[in-house]
């Protein structure tokens, strides 16, 4: 008998939750879990989308152009520094060539850098 009434008890009690849940979806209280969300970057959304592409060309070929400036300093750094037996110098000039050509990668790269990580947040 008692065996009935636990079984009795708790189906009551599964009724009543479920009851108490159609409610309150019906009223618009309890938690929505969002449908399937498909956002993609829009490029005709707003005005002005070529001309921002524009710019960040012309800046990129700066950035580009300014790295070989800065390579071509820094090899007249490291040789004269080298030439005239100072060390400090001619390592300043070997930093300044590995940075100069670390920022023209990264300049080159930019693009694909983004696209890769756009890609891979996708997949999450």
């Amino acid at each position: 008998m008692l065996h009935v009434q636990t079984v009795t008890h708790a189906a009551s009690a599964a009724a009543t939750r479920t009851a108490e849940h159609a409610t309150l979806i019906a009223a618009g209280i309890a938690t929505r879990v969002p449908g399937d969300i498909d956002i993609r970057p829009n490029t005709s959304g707003l005005p002005g989308i070529p001309q921002l592409k524009e710019i960040v060309g012309a800046i990129m070929s700066i950035g580009l152009i300014l790295a070989v400036v800065a390579l071509i300093i820094a090899a007249i750094v490291w040789a004269f520094g080298a030439n005239s037996s100072n060390p400090h110098l001619a390592g300043r000039g070997k930093t300044g060539i590995l940075v100069a050509a670390t920022a023209g990668v990264l300049c080159g790269a930019a693009v694909a850098l983004v696209n890769f990580g756009w890609d891979l947040g996708q997949q999450i």
